[in-house]
């Protein structure tokens, strides 16, 4: 077997499937990465999402017998919406991150790295193959740095030459021996724009994130929001790319090279007011196939009131009462108690006052007499 030409007919044949970028390591077991994630956890900056097994994380001959090489793909995602919509008073709006645009990326990924996999054991039929994207155990930014997709950025993001920071990334372990590409030398230099931006400091220096921090995984939380993280919100409903727009190397980048991954702008940045009271069927059927509806709608409901009193929309204290006395979710009724703090108003007073003679949570009754402090004050 020729690995070096069937490692370039694999290339070529990416281009052919939509791999934007594709990049060829080694399977050894990624030692400043472990280093890295021991840290992490030692200063407890994980997020609880990712694998808890650090071993998994960085050592591949544990996730498939005897691998030789990791294959690293990266496509090319949306930075602007080809048409837009505005937020306005009366009609607010609310965003989703870039990475939650069009199609979940998860399934879009899948489908590139299942068609990779296939003509590989097309090619050779004892090939071992294991494919995985963001969810599986290896760190997607360890592997495509040390693959020469991009270099691992201050941002703690993947930062290709071609696409900037606006790619997805995956990859395929492999017993196949294909020739490794070399690392891409950081290019961040003495740029500190991301650190500087990010709302909360979550970027604790060049290439360490303190996830507990980051707005991103506080939109995805269930639990009630630390008042710190709801003044800093906006009116982000999922995620956050701050880190991301303020970078100089994701100036003027902006590709669509795939269809699955063009955003509904009804979607991608839809009216607040209606998500407080939609239904589970009504939220599965409208944002059921994009990658911001994983933790189901209460995180998005809860930040829309939160981005509703940004805004200090007057027009909404109607709908956010509504909610307040209800919503059967604490968590919903509390936060439309210190929206209506906010935003104020003979309305909104009253309401905290009547509701409150009902109501039986305690951390909601605290938010109400906030809410009501407040306004008194």
């Amino acid at each position: 077997m020729d690995y070096d030409q069937l490692k370039q007919d694999i290339i070529d044949y990416s281009k052919t499937i939509g791999i934007d970028k594709i990049g060829f390591t080694t399977a050894s077991t990624f030692e400043e990465m472990r280093i890295r994630l021991i840290k992490q956890q030692e200063l407890n900056y994980q997020s609880g999402f990712e694998e808890k097994d650090i071993e998994k994380r960085v050592n591949p001959s544990l996730l498939l017998d005897q691998p030789k090489s990791i294959i690293s793909i990266a496509l090319a995602y949306p930075s602007k919406m080809k048409e837009r919509v505005t937020s306005k008073k009366g009609a607010r709006r609310g965003i989703f991150c870039r990475a939650s645009w069009g199609t979940d990326y998860h399934v879009v990924l899948r489908d590139r790295l299942s068609k990779l996999e296939k003509y590989i054991m097309e090619r050779v039929p004892d090939a071992l193959c294991k494919s995985m994207v963001d969810t599986g155990e290896l760190v997607d930014r360890a592997v495509a740095q040390r693959a020469g997709v991009g270099w691992s950025a201050k941002n703690c993001a993947i930062i290709t030459p071609e696409f900037g920071s606006y790619v997805y990334l995956g990859e395929m372990i492999t017993n196949l021996p294909l020739s490794p590409d070399t690392p891409m030398e950081d290019q961040c230099g003495e740029c500190n724009k991301c650190i500087d931006a990010c709302p909360t400091g979550a970027l604790i220096q060049g290439g360490q994130l303190d996830a507990q921090r980051c707005i991103a995984f506080q939109t995805q939380t269930k639990g009630f929001l630390a008042e710190e993280f709801r003044e800093k919100l906006g009116n982000r409903i999922y995620g956050c790319d701050t880190c991301q727009t303020i970078c100089p190397k994701n100036k003027g980048m902006d590709f669509h090279n795939h269809i699955e991954m063009e955003p509904d702008p009804e979607i991608a940045k839809p009216l607040l007011v209606p998500l407080l009271t939609i239904s589970n069927k009504e939220f599965k059927e409208k944002y059921g196939h994009i990658s911001g509806s994983w933790r189901g709608k209460k995180p998005i409901q809860r930040n829309a009131i939160i981005a509703l009193a940004h805004f200090k929309e007057e027009s909404a204290v109607t709908d956010i009462i509504g909610v307040m006395k209800n919503d059967p979710r604490p968590v919903i009724r509390g936060t439309a108690a210190w929206a209506l703090g906010k935003i104020g108003g003979s309305e909104s007073k009253q309401a905290l006052v009547a509701i409150s003679n009902s109501e039986t949570d305690p951390e909601v009754l605290q938010e109400m007499q906030d809410a009501l402090a407040h306004l008194s004050s």
